[in-house]
């Protein structure tokens, strides 16, 4: 599995494609505005088609693209939580850039705390870290030790816990009883910035240490 990040937005919010030339198959994870172009580049060189979109959570930022992928006939992974975010955009309007659009994607696969399945080859673990957001969840890619986070975990950060729904004292047990609690070596790839690894941010996250 080759894993391509593609920041794009007015937040440079990191998506990622998901690459199995062997398989032919190709899973986005968060769909930020404008990243559908550069995704349909990447598919075209790698010979791969998309058969999954993972929506870590429903912030306007990394949703924008989602219906545009959406009506390319690939469903969409979210949690329940988030779904008024992801259905009805329109109740961020106070947080998004001026003048950007918002357009309604719609959830065909509600993932759940303990959910597994199948993508890629890979068994795909579902993690709830609410404290960003209602419904962020993060998706663990167990043979590959790969970890699509959201907002709840950053490179020596965190995601804010000021937003309606969000709480620092919740994102707090997330991190620990979620993110902490996968192997050391498991890679974390993050809503922003660069990836970083269990082990870095146990040792070094100045939020939230490992006890």
């Amino acid at each position: 599995m080759e894993i391509h990040a593609l920041p794009a937005g007015p937040l440079e919010t990191n998506a990622y494609l998901l690459t199995d030339r062997a398989r032919g198959e190709a899973v986005l994870v968060d769909a930020p505005h404008e990243v559908l172009p550069e995704v349909q580049v990447l598919l075209q060189k790698t010979g791969c088609k998309l058969v999954a979109l993972l929506i870590t959570h429903g912030h306007w930022d990394h949703t924008g693209d989602a219906a545009r992928v959406q009506q390319k006939g690939v469903p969409l992974y979210a949690h329940e939580a988030d779904r008024m975010f992801i259905e009805t955009p329109e109740v961020m309007e106070l947080f998004v850039v001026p003048g950007l659009r918002l357009e309604a994607a719609k959830i065909d696969r509600v993932v759940a705390q303990g959910d597994t399945f199948e993508l890629l080859g890979d068994t795909v673990e579902v993690r709830h870290v609410p404290g960003h957001c209602p419904g962020n969840v993060l998706f663990y890619f167990r043979e590959s030790g790969a970890a699509f986070v959201g907002d709840a975990i950053f490179a020596g950060s965190i995601g804010r816990t000021d937003f309606p729904g969000g709480g620092f004292e919740m994102l707090e047990h997330s991190i620990r009883t979620q993110i902490y609690t996968l192997p050391d070596a498991t890679v974390l790839y993050p809503g922003h910035g660069p990836e970083t690894t269990v082990a870095e941010e146990k040792a070094n996250n100045p939020y939230v240490r490992s006890r």
